[in-house]
């Protein structure tokens, strides 16, 4: 019958007489051809054994200072996944067990060996291990896959809490491991209705696809996400897990947000130019007349005065409004210079001071030391951050506001937070809070926030804000510095 290639055998044993018993059992196969090298030494041993390239191990129990099972557990720990079969000259329950815990694929006691025996187990330990090769390489390349993946994957057991995650997943909550694999999916979740859906869904469904969510990182930074979490039974262990992967969709939200704005802002600008052309004309004539009465009724008829007063004041008040509705909407020519984030927030607090303690407001500053000097108009700034604060300060109650604000240096970016703690803003308005024309001040004509998101937009810098009604609102401004 022909033989199947070659078995290469690494015969660790330090018995010369045990080595040729072994090597004539070996000889005595009908089915395979043993190619046998013998190492007597423990330390030579291990460095055949990881640098080598054998098909099994015959290990001895007893090898001087060290045993058998301490090769088998240095070969499991350096990753090798040969099988070894330890030889051992009696019977011993505990080493049994401890082989087996140790990963030896069998135990033979010598008195017992034949060379029917050997080669039955030689043969069930390669078949063993072709089986546990291909399940390493599976892992490898799946492994290979969870590691490479640019978008955030994490594992999670029946009580969702993070068993594993990958490199993404780290970057994108700025974990480490031994932070993240102590935490359960709800405590990246914003708002606990959006993690209760999430649950209820896995329960029910099994799987939650396509799942647009806001999540938080360590620092709390909001990231908007699509959510992907499926549940991967295992009846065979019965280890069971949830397996899910985040998209972020923060910079494409935010994107179609900034384009959102821009038509709407340009579609302001069309409707300015337009009213400026139509209005002003008539408004002009109108001036003119009212001039020309003037002069020509007498100057001591009170109500002459009254009215006509009224007609000018009006007048005036439109000719003003257009004027804003134009600064507002075009976009803005900047004066850049090289200036102190810190210096131009105290500017504008100089400008909003008198405002604040009339309205008894507790200011509090919290500016981080050191911040580089970024390229911005001082002036348009100003009017930006002026525009947050009055609506900061006119948001709280008299005697019971705080206003806080707040820099700091992260990500290559100064970032400004302005937060007060005011009557708050319904969820559904803060995505319009930039429109033109939006307000719920009464009189206010609902560009100021408009002007600042259009400086904010020539300035190539990101507004967000964030809102809890009756607690209060956050403006968070970041300008990128420059690579």
């Amino acid at each position: 019958m022909k033989k199947t290639p070659s078995v290469k055998v690494l015969l660790i044993e330090d018995d010369e007489d045990d080595v040729l018993l072994a090597r004539e059992y070996l000889s005595e196969s009908e089915y395979y051809h043993f190619d046998v090298e013998w190492e007597p030494l423990p330390e030579k041993a291990k460095d055949k054994m990881v640098r080598g390239h054998y098909d099994i191990f015959l290990i001895d129990y007893r090898l001087g200072s060290e045993n058998g099972l301490d090769l088998i557990k240095f070969a499991q720990d350096k990753g090798v996944i040969t099988p070894c079969i330890l030889l051992t000259g009696q019977g011993d329950l505990n080493v049994d067990l401890d082989a087996t815990r140790y990963g030896a694929a069998d135990y033979i006691v010598k008195t017992e060996l034949n060379p029917s025996m050997l080669e039955r187990s030689i043969r069930y330990a390669l078949s063993q291990a072709g089986v546990i090769r291909e399940l390493d390489e599976k892992e490898k390349k799946y492994r290979s896959l969870f590691e490479r993946s640019i978008d955030p994957i994490f594992l999670a057991n029946n009580d969702l809490k993070l068993m594993d995650v990958n490199d993404a997943f780290l970057k994108f909550f700025k974990y480490t491991k031994e932070e993240a694999l102590s935490l359960t999916i709800s405590q990246i979740f914003e708002q606990d209705e959006d993690f209760q859906y999430f649950f209820s869904s896995l329960k029910t469904m099994e799987q939650i696809r396509d799942f647009e969510v806001v999540l938080l990182n360590k620092d709390r930074e909001r990231k908007i996400s699509m959510l992907n979490c499926v549940f991967i039974p295992d009846q065979i262990s019965e280890f069971c897990c949830y397996q899910g992967i985040i998209h972020d969709l923060t910079m494409r939200k935010k994107a179609e947000r900034d384009m959102l704005v821009a038509e709407r802002l340009s579609m302001t600008g069309k409707i300015a130019r337009t009213i400026a052309h139509e209005v002003r004309n008539p408004l002009t004539n109108l001036t003119l007349a009212l001039e020309q009465l003037k002069d020509e009724m007498p100057r001591n008829n009170e109500t002459v005065k009254l009215y006509s007063d009224i007609i000018e004041r009006n007048a005036n008040r439109i000719e003003q409004l257009i004027g804003e509705m134009l600064n507002s909407s075009k976009p803005k020519e900047l004066n850049l210079q090289l200036s102190n984030v810190e210096e131009i927030l105290e500017d504008t607090i100089g400008l909003a001071i008198d405002r604040m303690n009339l309205n008894q407001i507790r200011l509090e500053r919290n500016f981080a030391a050191a911040l580089p000097r970024v390229l911005l108009d001082k002036e348009k700034i100003k009017i930006a951050f002026l525009n947050i604060i009055v609506n900061a300060v006119e948001a709280m109650k008299p005697g019971k506001g705080v206003l806080r604000i707040e820099t700091q240096l992260s990500d290559s970016r100064i970032t400004v937070c302005i937060v007060d703690n005011g009557k708050g803003i319904p969820q559904e308005d803060i995505e319009k809070l930039f429109d033109p024309f939006f307000t719920d001040k009464q009189g206010g004509m609902g560009l100021g926030l408009t002007s600042t998101k259009n400086i904010l937009n020539s300035h190539n810098a990101d507004v967000e804000v964030t809102s809890k009604q009756d607690e209060g609102t956050t403006f968070i401004v970041a300008f990128r510095l420059p690579n």
